[in-house]
């Protein structure tokens, strides 16, 4: 919820002395009424039916449609009975825009006995005063919702007969979920209408605790999508078009079928990444069926495919019922099999085809890139051999020439990933482990895990090389390398300033307690809390065992895995007695009493006596 929360941070300067009064009487404009935060309740509290405009002054559709929205108040205004039409300035009326989830401009409304009712139309005066006629009518009941509510009491028949839908776990008090309601809403309408519909749901995980927590529920709101009652992770967008399309995507079979040698000829060719292949006699194959639901819940991260084809089987050489894992023809060498193949009996489980497509991910030394770092690079020990790595025509043979002096140190420590990354792609990645102007063509570098690094010094390039700095990184007999900006020659100000080399010295320091800021140079927030961390910094001064400190992370490495820096500022007490499990400051506002009552309350027994001035 960090983003409500900053907007609240920013709001003490927005309390303008208007007279309130002035607000409240409602004015008129062209015949359309002008309702804001101050008059709205008093204005609609009796009314049946109101129509509502949302809109910004700065707003190019919201002008052209003035003169429409003026003739539409018109005509309401000769209906029998009249129905009053009124415009709101979102950017001012910010309590309405957020009540009724305004997120563009303009937005049309109709409030009917204080409820709002959606207007999706198109902006003209027939259809709207069509629509708010009909909405006006007595008789007018609001559509039933698309979204189906689920309970304990009806779950398991609508999810467990489901190929595929959709739920929703939420809170009522949530403002994520809120925020996500009408989209959802929507999303279920539109998918409604498919052939087949692909259903979405929503449980209120307050009321429905059973369901909640069979489901793991922890936080609101947590999507799932089920398929025949089994739960996998949503992890698609919350905006009515991005879910829309992610769940026709996930409505799909999670392999696509090939049928032509050709194509298994061009994954490894071309490829550049690893190539499952499920064999299979048939659809009606039991194996085949055990694969599909496998690939479900690793469909996000690979590419599967599976062939009936017999020709694609021979070419393979292996029988149906083979699950077959391999890498492009640029990654093979001596060193590992061509392929790896997996018999899918019958009895085999699906976590033993998750297992065997995650064991055969990577080559032996692959080609690690921005495109695929996160999901295929992620695994530390992480050994990297930067160069100009290109496997196009012109440039394969000098790529493979390196790559296979890395071949020959990897097959010996299967325990590390190995891979070879172009140095352009990462270049900020070399800076930092302070290897740009290394002079060499191959750099390596080791990244471990909690964000240490180690760099090789620079020096010629050969397997031997290699195998000494792997061998010197096993035994741990090497310094990590810390990004930091230089020492500062006098600290003696209020407040201490910390750098990556002085990290583990200053707040890691077992003799004395540290609240640590960590900031960055740009952000607001920190730009305002400056002044009063300095005379937080004033007020403890004294205090010989306790440490008021800051650090800029954008230009120092956090040297333990223990302070996790997502967002600016981020403030943490570390007790000289608990280094490693320091306290996060959440919640509170960013001020001397609040900021004094944190250190107050988690502070090692405090040294009584004060230096005298």
């Amino acid at each position: 919820e960090s983003v409500t929360e900053e907007a609240d941070y920013d709001s003490d300067d927005d309390e303008d002395d208007e007279d309130e009064d002035d607000d409240s009487e409602v004015k008129e404009e062209n015949g359309v009424l002008i309702l804001n935060d101050a008059n709205f309740d008093t204005f609609t509290a009796d009314k049946d039916t109101v129509l509502l405009e949302f809109y910004a002054p700065w707003c190019g559709h919201c002008k052209q449609f003035a003169p429409e929205y003026e003739k539409i108040a018109k005509t309401l205004k000769e209906n029998d009975p009249p129905i009053p039409v009124a415009k709101i300035d979102a950017t001012a009326a910010t309590s309405l825009a957020s009540r009724f989830d305004v997120s563009g401009y303009p937005t049309i409304k109709i409030l009917k006995k204080g409820q709002p009712v959606d207007y999706d139309g198109s902006r003209t005066e027939d259809e709207i005063v069509a629509k708010v006629k009909e909405v006006s009518d007595p008789n007018w009941t609001p559509p039933p919702e698309a979204t189906l509510v689920l309970t304990q009491d009806n779950f398991d028949d609508v999810v467990n007969g489901a190929d595929i839908i959709l739920v929703e776990f939420y809170a009522p008090w949530c403002g994520h979920c809120k925020r996500l309601a009408p989209e959802y809403e929507k999303a279920a309408r539109e998918l409604s209408n498919r052939t087949p519909p692909i259903p979405l749901a929503k449980v209120d995980a307050t009321a429905e605790t059973e369901l909640a927590k069979k489901f793991d529920v922890t936080g609101y709101p947590t999507l799932k999508i089920f398929r025949k009652g089994k739960p996998y992770d949503y992890n698609g967008p919350r905006e009515k078009y991005g879910i829309v399309d992610y769940m026709i995507e996930q409505a799909g079979p999670p392999s696509k079928q090939i049928q032509a040698t050709k194509q298994v000829q061009e994954f490894l060719r071309d490829g550049d990444d690893v190539i499952i292949v499920g064999v299979f006699s048939g659809e009606n194959d039991k194996a085949y069926q055990l694969y599909q639901e496998a690939a479900n819940s690793l469909r996000e991260d690979y590419k599967f495919h599976h062939t009936f084809s017999d020709e694609i089987a021979k070419l393979l050489k292996v029988p149906p019922g083979k699950l077959v894992v391999m890498q492009p023809e640029k990654f093979h060498s001596k060193h590992e099999a061509k392929m790896h193949v997996l018999d899918l009996k019958e009895s085999t489980d699906g976590s033993e085809i998750k297992e065997h497509v995650l064991k055969h991910t990577l080559p032996l030394v692959g080609h690690r890139k921005p495109s695929n770092d996160a999901k295929r690079y992620a695994k530390r020990p992480l050994v990297v051999v930067y160069y100009t790595v290109d496997f196009s025509f012109d440039y394969r043979v000098a790529t493979q020439y390196w790559r296979e002096k890395v071949l020959e140190v990897a097959k010996d420590f299967p325990e590390y990933v190995f891979a070879v990354s172009d140095e352009e792609d990462y270049s900020s990645e070399i800076k930092d482990l302070g290897l740009l102007e290394s002079g060499e063509d191959v750099n390596v570098a080791i990244l471990d895990e909690g964000g240490k690094k180690y760099a090789m010094e620079p020096e010629e390039f050969d397997s031997d090389v290699l195998k000494q700095f792997v061998l010197s990184f096993k035994k741990g007999k090497l310094k990590p390398i810390v990004k930091s900006q230089p020492v500062p020659k006098n600290n003696k100000g209020p407040v201490k300033v910390v750098v990556g080399k002085t990290f583990d010295a200053i707040v890691m320091d077992p003799k004395k307690d540290v609240l640590i800021e960590f900031y960055a140079p740009w952000c607001g927030h920190c730009k305002k809390l400056e002044p009063i961390y300095t005379e937080l910094g004033k007020k403890y001064k004294n205090e010989k065992n306790l440490v008021i400190a800051k650090m800029d992370a954008t230009a120092n490495d956090v040297t333990s895995d223990h302070y996790k820096v997502e967002g600016f500022p981020t403030i943490y007490f570390a007790p000289k007695d608990k280094k490693n499990n320091p306290i996060k400051y959440e919640g509170g506002d960013r001020d001397l009493e609040h900021l004094s009552k944190f250190i107050e309350e988690h502070a090692t027994k405090r040294s009584r006596t004060k230096e005298e001035l």
